[in-house]
């Protein structure tokens, strides 16, 4: 699936690309097509919300952060501003882990970057 006509159509309405990213309203925005059960999950489980007054949802914190998690990369700074914030709930983001087998990457990932403190 493309995502250029939406990409399009939203250029065409004043958003601005960034990187992997389009600038809506001030706000980087991506839009990923799910290719896998974690990602679909993500999306059948986003939340309701309403962003200067447009329905719209959100993935939630825990499946970001376990998508993340799983494509590696330059992701790690995005899971530590997770962790940061207090955004993510441990417990929930233990069960996607463990649904998702993932744990053994959440605990390199902690090792390496949280020294063991959310295992």
């Amino acid at each position: 699936m493309s995502l250029a006509p939406l990409y399009e159509y939203l250029k065409a309405r004043g958003g601005q690309p960034q990187g992997e990213h389009i600038v809506i309203g001030g706000w980087p925005v991506q839009f990923l097509v799910p290719s896998n059960e974690l990602e679909r999950e993500a999306v059948a489980g986003s939340l309701p919300t309403r962003v200067e007054g447009v329905a719209t949802w959100v993935m939630m914190e825990e499946h970001l952060v376990a998508i993340a998690l799983n494509t590696g990369r330059s992701n790690h700074i995005r899971i530590l501003q997770f962790l940061e914030q207090e955004a993510v709930d441990h417990d929930v983001l233990q069960a996607v882990l463990e649904r998702h087998g993932l744990t053994t990457k959440w605990q390199q990932f902690a090792r390496k970057y949280l020294e063991g403190s959310h295992e």
